[in-house]
């Protein structure tokens, strides 16, 4: 069977140190498991070789889901041997525009991939929507990002991200990853993350606004929140005299954006 092409529309670049596709295989240990854009599926293969977990990937190249049907096919001719390639249920697909419940309509189910670093945002923004189904998500990211999504608050990486999966995720920065071992090579480097689901249910305000206002504070990061925030608030609003607005939004954590909220609804009843 040929080799998969990578195909720079797809962001595609291809892991060959099998040790690392083992590693972050390992990130995970059981359940139910949706892995994105398997490629060649060298890290499909250590996933399979866990009895504990039951694995779906989802792949939108064509060329990539005609080399992992192969593998399928050459393990039912082989059945002894291991991983057996039979175990994987595939879906061909855009990630992005599936619905999940259809594809695990009950229980739980975590997420791993060697992501598409121009989707990579993408991909967490609809996990956070799945949160509650959704436990871990873990995989491999550009570094900048990883740093991104770990990054606590009075460091210059904390933005938005970090924020908003921060709330109901704990963020490890597992491992950093160099270029020279995918093919093609991309020019950053990357990381592997893992985001394990923390014991909050909900948030104590509107969830709505609180994206609103984090992504406000953020797109105007070097202003302080009184001036990002004015037209939230309505300008000349006494409020805005509160202490929490005369901060900047790297030195707010997720308590404090909570708070921030609450007073804006305020004066939005």
């Amino acid at each position: 069977m040929q080799q998969v092409r990578a195909k720079k529309s797809l962001g595609q670049h291809f892991l060959k140190d099998l040790s690392i596709a083992r590693r972050i295989a390992e990130t995970l240990t059981e359940g139910s498991v949706l892995e994105i854009g398997p490629g060649m599926g060298v890290l499909t293969q250590y996933l399979l070789q866990n009895p504990k977990i039951s694995l779906t990937a989802v792949e939108l190249d064509r060329e990539s889901v005609e080399y992992l049907n192969h593998m399928k096919a050459q393990s039912v001719l082989h059945p002894n041997d291991v991983p057996d390639w039979r175990r994987l249920r595939l879906i061909e697909g855009d990630f992005l525009k599936l619905n999940l419940n259809q594809i695990y309509p009950e229980g739980t189910f975590s997420v791993i991939g060697n992501y598409p670093y121009n989707i990579s945002s993408q991909i967490f923004f609809k996990v956070l929507d799945y949160r509650d189904r959704i436990p871990v998500c873990s995989g491999m990211i550009q570094k900048e990002v990883a740093e991104r999504l770990a990054s606590k608050p009075g460091h210059k990486a904390y933005g938005i991200l970090s924020v908003l999966l921060q709330a109901y995720y704990d963020i490890e920065y597992l491992f950093t990853v160099d270029e020279y071992v995918f093919a093609p090579p991309p020019k950053v480097k990357s990381a592997v993350i893992r985001m394990t689901r923390n014991s909050r249910t909900h948030l104590d305000c509107d969830e709505n606004l609180f994206r609103t206002i984090v992504k406000t504070a953020f797109n105007q990061r070097r202003k302080q929140m009184r001036n990002s925030l004015q037209q939230l608030a309505g300008k000349g609003n006494p409020i805005l005299e509160e202490n929490i607005f005369k901060m900047r939004p790297e030195q707010l954590g997720v308590e404090e954006f909570v708070e921030l909220t609450k007073l804006l609804q305020q004066c939005q009843n």
